[in-house]
């Protein structure tokens, strides 16, 4: 027997070393990353997102998920909520703990300081290295959080998401308008009583109860979101957090922004209209969008006609900005392992990600001898295909689900350029780092203030960014009623936060 027992114990030593290093050299299949088809149990996940429901979605649903079972072995059950609901569904499905794998998370910071997503730093260094090499780092920094961790999986698309206005373009050229000589609010005076008395079919000026970000004209950045309107000027390394609202260039857009209403530049129903997508067809001389390179086309194509646009703020990277596209995996979920292998997919395969983006080849797109999307459109009341027009089919929300950089471009009218992404690569090596990019408070001993703060918020702001309302009379009950619901205490809360977080990166 002890003659026996030296050799086995020597045998079963080299053989633990071969299934190591066949394991750390790759030479076991791993799924997704390879030619041959993935042959091993299929996982469902349950994915929520931003979007109206489609007609086709189970059909571009079942071609997904014939794509991946053959590749990752993972299937979806697609499920997209309406624009107007699916913050309060989300916020449902994680307060109730229901059963759900990845959402698209516009809240990103909140949810993930609440607890309700997967940490993701060792999955990004193992199944989901792909991807994590794929995305540009700027997005990594500005997703992680102040405990130095990644709960989402960002969009890679442009760094600095900038103001631009637009404006159509056969009014611009009718009126010879230089579009690039109109940078502040103020300037647009002149220009916007010209539309009024000559263009008398057009909106002079197009707001909604959401309305724009005039303050990041003058530099500022929100330091969570501008339902709590604490802000800081971006490329100021000592900025001290301000309450926007008691500032005087808030003062100044304030003041303009009544005047534009009582002059009839802004549509009166502003404070009540809820933001969305370009109405197609609609007579708008002004509207703001955020965006970056080539966006006008996208715009030109969603409004129905051609359009010009100008960006009006600096080219800085926000902590907003990097976090508007993230995808999320539910800290309860029993399929991790599942959950990152599709969104590695997502965001390196483009088989995967332009049937995301625009459904199935012949049946929502063509391609044309370019290799460029072609729409295949919706008919008119004639029988023609209006142009440029999405089936109502079936659309993705391409900020919401990967990375763009994978996607075909756009043919049809008013096409987009060959080198739309090497336009944008350049576009982002251009930019300047916000001096609080990645920059999180922690808000959770203050919950009570914040719900406060953002019912009066909800109160007052859509009238006053509208200038629908008096500013002498209404700012002072805002800020008054923003310093009772607890402002002062979540904005020093904030500016201590910050103080040390400086601190740290000196």
């Amino acid at each position: 027997m002890l003659k026996h027992a030296r050799p086995r114990r020597w045998f079963m030593h080299i053989v633990l070393i071969m299934l190591l290093t066949s394991y750390t050299t790759g030479c076991f299949p791993q799924p997704g990353h390879n030619d041959e088809a993935y042959d091993g149990d299929t996982v469902n996940l349950i994915y929520y997102t931003i979007g109206e429901p489609d007609k086709d979605l189970q059909l571009v649903n079942d071609k997904i998920n014939e794509i991946m079972a053959r590749k990752i072995g993972v299937t979806i059950t697609y499920v997209k909520v309406s624009w107007l609901e699916y913050e309060d569904r989300l916020n449902t499905l994680i307060s109730a703990g229901s059963p759900f794998d990845i959402a698209f998370a516009p809240d990103y910071a909140t949810t993930a300081m609440r607890g309700a997503w997967l940490k993701l730093d060792d999955y990004l260094t193992g199944i989901g290295k792909d991807m994590y090499d794929a995305i540009d780092p700027t997005f990594w920094q500005g997703v992680r959080m102040n405990d130095g961790s990644i709960y989402g999986v960002p969009t890679n698309k442009e760094l600095a998401v900038r103001d631009h206005w637009m404006y159509p373009a056969s009014i611009v050229n009718k009126h010879n308008i230089d579009i690039t000589q109109y940078n502040t609010l103020e300037s647009l005076e002149p220009l916007l009583r010209m539309i009024r008395q000559e263009e008398p079919a057009y909106i002079p000026m197009e707001l909604d109860r959401d309305s724009q970000n005039f303050f990041a004209l003058h530099g500022y950045e929100y330091i969570l979101n501008h339902k709590l309107p604490l802000m800081v000027q971006s490329l100021d390394p000592a900025a001290q957090v301000v309450n926007i609202f008691e500032t005087k260039e808030a003062r100044q857009v304030l003041d303009t922004l009544r005047r534009y209403y009582k002059e009839g530049f802004i549509n009166k129903d502003a404070a009540l209209r809820e933001p969305g997508a370009l109405k197609r067809g609609a007579k708008v001389f002004w509207k703001s969008s955020g965006g970056g390179p080539l966006s006008e086309t996208t715009w030109s194509k969603d409004r129905g006609y051609k359009l010009v646009a100008h960006p009006v703020t600096p080219n800085t990277v926000t902590t907003e900005a990097v976090r508007g596209g993230i995808m999320a995996v539910n800290a309860n979920t029993k399929h991790p392992v599942e959950c990152i292998k599709f969104l590695n997919l997502l965001n390196t395969d483009p088989e995967i990600r332009n049937l995301f983006n625009y459904g199935i080849e012949s049946v929502h797109y063509t391609l044309d001898e370019q290799g460029q999307v072609v729409l295949i459109t919706d008919k008119n009341s004639n029988d023609d295909a209006v142009p440029d027009t999405p089936a109502s089919s079936y659309s993705g929300v391409q900020y919401t689900q990967g990375n763009w950089f994978i996607l075909k471009t756009m043919g049809g009218d008013n096409p987009e350029p060959l080198d739309k992404w090497d336009q944008f690569r350049k576009y982002n090596d251009g930019v300047v780092n916000s001096t609080v990019l990645g920059f999180t408070p922690d808000l959770s001993s203050l919950t009570a203030q914040t719900a406060n703060i953002e019912m009066v918020w909800q109160k007052y702001y859509p009238s006053l960014m509208t200038g629908s309302v008096d500013v002498d009379t209404i700012l002072p009950k805002f800020n008054e009623e923003l310093k009772q619901a607890g402002m002062d205490e979540v904005r020093q809360e904030v500016q201590k936060q910050l103080d040390a977080w400086r601190s740290q990166r000196e």
